[in-house]
Protein backbone atom coordinates (compact mmCIF):
# COMPACT_ATOMS: atom_id res chain seq x y z
CA UNK A 1 0.00 0.00 0.00
CA UNK A 2 1.37 3.39 -1.01
CA UNK A 3 2.13 6.16 1.42
CA UNK A 4 -0.53 8.70 2.30
CA UNK A 5 -0.06 12.47 2.22
CA UNK A 6 0.20 12.38 6.02
CA UNK A 7 3.01 9.81 5.74
CA UNK A 8 4.93 12.11 3.38
CA UNK A 9 4.42 15.09 5.68
CA UNK A 10 5.69 13.08 8.65
CA UNK A 11 8.70 11.83 6.69
CA UNK A 12 9.55 15.38 5.64
CA UNK A 13 9.22 17.06 9.02
CA UNK A 14 11.18 14.29 10.73
CA UNK A 15 14.15 15.34 8.59
CA UNK A 16 14.27 18.71 10.33
CA UNK A 17 16.66 19.31 13.19
CA UNK A 18 15.17 20.23 16.55
CA UNK A 19 15.92 23.88 15.85
CA UNK A 20 14.59 23.57 12.31
CA UNK A 21 11.32 22.04 13.55
CA UNK A 22 10.96 24.87 16.06
CA UNK A 23 11.47 27.44 13.29
CA UNK A 24 8.93 25.56 11.13
CA UNK A 25 6.27 25.77 13.85
CA UNK A 26 6.98 29.43 14.52
CA UNK A 27 6.67 30.29 10.83
CA UNK A 28 3.59 28.09 10.40
CA UNK A 29 1.78 30.06 13.09
CA UNK A 30 2.17 33.36 11.21
CA UNK A 31 2.23 32.12 7.62
CA UNK A 32 -0.24 34.10 5.43
CA UNK A 33 -2.78 31.45 4.51
CA UNK A 34 -5.43 31.81 1.83
CA UNK A 35 -8.77 33.47 2.46
CA UNK A 36 -11.18 31.12 4.19
CA UNK A 37 -8.47 29.49 6.28
CA UNK A 38 -7.06 30.33 9.69
CA UNK A 39 -3.60 29.85 11.17
CA UNK A 40 -3.02 27.03 13.61
CA UNK A 41 -2.93 28.73 17.04
CA UNK A 42 0.49 29.09 18.64
CA UNK A 43 -0.70 27.35 21.80
CA UNK A 44 -1.53 24.24 19.78
CA UNK A 45 1.89 24.22 18.13
CA UNK A 46 4.30 25.01 20.98
CA UNK A 47 4.46 21.51 22.48
CA UNK A 48 3.27 19.60 19.41
CA UNK A 49 5.52 16.89 18.00
CA UNK A 50 5.81 15.97 14.32
CA UNK A 51 2.77 13.69 14.36
CA UNK A 52 0.66 16.32 16.10
CA UNK A 53 1.70 19.02 13.63
CA UNK A 54 0.91 16.80 10.64
CA UNK A 55 -2.53 15.98 12.05
CA UNK A 56 -3.23 19.68 12.56
CA UNK A 57 -2.02 20.58 9.06
CA UNK A 58 -4.49 18.14 7.52
CA UNK A 59 -7.28 19.09 9.91
CA UNK A 60 -6.90 22.83 9.27
CA UNK A 61 -6.08 22.75 5.56
CA UNK A 62 -7.03 19.31 4.12
CA UNK A 63 -4.43 17.29 2.25
CA UNK A 64 -3.57 19.26 -0.88
CA UNK A 65 -3.41 22.67 0.74
CA UNK A 66 -1.57 21.16 3.75
CA UNK A 67 1.17 20.08 1.34
CA UNK A 68 1.25 23.54 -0.25
CA UNK A 69 1.50 25.26 3.12
CA UNK A 70 4.23 22.89 4.27
CA UNK A 71 6.24 23.42 1.09
CA UNK A 72 5.99 27.20 1.34
CA UNK A 73 6.86 27.27 5.05
CA UNK A 74 9.86 25.00 4.46
CA UNK A 75 10.99 27.30 1.66
CA UNK A 76 10.56 30.33 3.92
CA UNK A 77 12.89 28.82 6.55
CA UNK A 78 15.53 27.91 3.93
CA UNK A 79 14.72 24.20 3.78
CA UNK A 80 14.19 24.23 0.01
CA UNK A 81 15.64 20.74 -0.51
CA UNK A 82 13.05 19.23 1.82
CA UNK A 83 10.36 21.32 0.14
CA UNK A 84 11.37 19.98 -3.28
CA UNK A 85 11.43 16.41 -2.02
CA UNK A 86 7.94 16.78 -0.58
CA UNK A 87 6.69 18.19 -3.91
CA UNK A 88 8.11 15.19 -5.78
CA UNK A 89 6.85 12.65 -3.24
CA UNK A 90 3.29 14.00 -3.39
CA UNK A 91 3.23 14.86 -7.08
CA UNK A 92 2.80 18.53 -6.28
CA UNK A 93 4.13 21.30 -8.48
CA UNK A 94 6.69 23.61 -6.94
CA UNK A 95 5.00 25.54 -4.18
CA UNK A 96 1.66 23.87 -4.91
CA UNK A 97 0.57 27.03 -6.73
CA UNK A 98 -3.07 27.26 -7.62
CA UNK A 99 -4.21 24.05 -5.97
CA UNK A 100 -7.44 23.71 -4.11
CA UNK A 101 -7.55 21.58 -1.00
CA UNK A 102 -8.70 18.07 -1.80
CA UNK A 103 -10.22 15.07 -0.07
CA UNK A 104 -8.82 14.06 3.26
CA UNK A 105 -9.88 11.98 6.21
CA UNK A 106 -8.37 14.70 8.42
CA UNK A 107 -10.16 15.17 11.70
CA UNK A 108 -13.42 13.29 11.64
CA UNK A 109 -16.71 15.06 11.98
CA UNK A 110 -19.51 13.80 14.22
CA UNK A 111 -22.25 11.64 12.76
CA UNK A 112 -25.25 13.28 14.38
CA UNK A 113 -28.77 12.95 13.12
CA UNK A 114 -30.05 15.80 11.02
CA UNK A 115 -31.87 16.74 7.83
CA UNK A 116 -31.58 14.85 4.57
CA UNK A 117 -31.68 15.96 0.99
CA UNK A 118 -31.41 19.69 1.48
CA UNK A 119 -29.86 22.00 -1.07
CA UNK A 120 -26.15 23.13 -1.47
CA UNK A 121 -24.75 20.13 0.36
CA UNK A 122 -25.60 20.29 4.09
CA UNK A 123 -26.66 16.63 3.97
CA UNK A 124 -24.95 15.05 0.98
CA UNK A 125 -22.34 12.75 2.45
CA UNK A 126 -19.35 13.08 0.16
CA UNK A 127 -17.37 11.19 2.79
CA UNK A 128 -19.69 8.22 2.52
CA UNK A 129 -21.81 9.26 5.51
CA UNK A 130 -25.30 9.69 4.13
CA UNK A 131 -26.79 10.60 7.50
CA UNK A 132 -26.19 13.76 9.49
CA UNK A 133 -26.33 17.44 8.72
CA UNK A 134 -23.28 19.19 7.27
CA UNK A 135 -22.67 21.18 10.48
CA UNK A 136 -22.73 17.94 12.49
CA UNK A 137 -20.48 15.94 10.18
CA UNK A 138 -17.84 18.70 10.05
CA UNK A 139 -18.09 19.83 13.67
CA UNK A 140 -14.34 19.43 14.35
CA UNK A 141 -13.23 21.24 11.19
CA UNK A 142 -15.73 24.07 11.60
CA UNK A 143 -14.68 24.66 15.20
CA UNK A 144 -11.00 24.72 14.29
CA UNK A 145 -11.16 26.68 11.04
CA UNK A 146 -14.05 29.15 11.15
CA UNK A 147 -12.62 32.66 11.42
CA UNK A 148 -13.78 35.22 12.25
CA UNK A 149 -16.87 33.99 14.09
CA UNK A 150 -18.60 37.34 14.80
CA UNK A 151 -20.04 37.79 11.26
CA UNK A 152 -21.63 34.33 11.57
CA UNK A 153 -23.17 35.27 14.92
CA UNK A 154 -24.49 38.54 13.48
CA UNK A 155 -26.43 36.61 10.83
CA UNK A 156 -27.90 34.26 13.45
CA UNK A 157 -28.70 36.99 15.99
CA UNK A 158 -32.41 37.52 16.51
CA UNK A 159 -33.81 34.50 14.68
CA UNK A 160 -31.59 31.70 16.01
CA UNK A 161 -29.67 33.32 18.86
CA UNK A 162 -31.27 35.51 21.49
CA UNK A 163 -29.32 38.43 22.98
CA UNK A 164 -28.02 36.46 25.96
CA UNK A 165 -26.79 33.59 23.78
CA UNK A 166 -25.24 36.03 21.33
CA UNK A 167 -23.29 37.86 24.04
CA UNK A 168 -22.25 34.62 25.77
CA UNK A 169 -20.75 33.24 22.57
CA UNK A 170 -19.05 36.52 21.72
CA UNK A 171 -17.35 36.48 25.14
CA UNK A 172 -15.13 33.59 24.04
CA UNK A 173 -11.44 34.50 23.86
CA UNK A 174 -10.69 32.69 20.60
CA UNK A 175 -12.60 31.75 17.46
CA UNK A 176 -12.41 28.10 18.51
CA UNK A 177 -13.90 28.86 21.93
CA UNK A 178 -16.73 30.87 20.35
CA UNK A 179 -17.55 28.03 17.97
CA UNK A 180 -17.55 25.53 20.82
CA UNK A 181 -20.00 27.73 22.73
CA UNK A 182 -22.19 27.87 19.62
CA UNK A 183 -22.12 24.09 19.28
CA UNK A 184 -23.23 23.71 22.91
CA UNK A 185 -26.60 25.13 21.84
CA UNK A 186 -27.01 22.77 18.92
CA UNK A 187 -28.65 19.78 20.68
CA UNK A 188 -31.80 21.93 21.01
CA UNK A 189 -31.76 23.01 17.34
CA UNK A 190 -33.94 21.63 14.57
CA UNK A 191 -32.98 21.22 10.92
CA UNK A 192 -34.03 24.78 10.07
CA UNK A 193 -31.62 26.19 12.67
CA UNK A 194 -28.76 24.09 11.32
CA UNK A 195 -29.61 25.17 7.78
CA UNK A 196 -29.37 28.81 8.88
CA UNK A 197 -25.92 28.17 10.38
CA UNK A 198 -24.82 26.45 7.18
CA UNK A 199 -26.07 29.39 5.09
CA UNK A 200 -24.29 31.88 7.38
CA UNK A 201 -21.05 29.91 7.18
CA UNK A 202 -21.30 29.73 3.40
CA UNK A 203 -21.96 33.47 3.17
CA UNK A 204 -18.99 34.44 5.34
CA UNK A 205 -16.57 31.52 4.88
CA UNK A 206 -17.26 30.51 1.28
CA UNK A 207 -13.91 28.86 0.57
CA UNK A 208 -13.93 26.84 3.79
CA UNK A 209 -17.37 25.43 3.05
CA UNK A 210 -16.44 24.64 -0.57
CA UNK A 211 -13.36 22.77 0.64
CA UNK A 212 -15.35 20.71 3.14
CA UNK A 213 -18.07 19.96 0.60
CA UNK A 214 -15.40 18.59 -1.70
CA UNK A 215 -14.01 16.40 1.08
Amino acid sequence: MGKTVRDHLVDTLEELTQDGFKRFKTKLNVFPVKAGYSNIPRGQLEKADVLDVCDKLISFYLEKYAVEVTVEVLTAINERELADRLCKATGTGSGGEGQKPGPSDGATGKEVSGGKGQKPGPSDGATGKEEGHFVDRYRVQLIERTAPVEPILDLLHGDILDEEQYQTIRSGNTNQEKMRKLYLLMPSWNKKCKDRLYEALKAKNKFLIEDLEGN
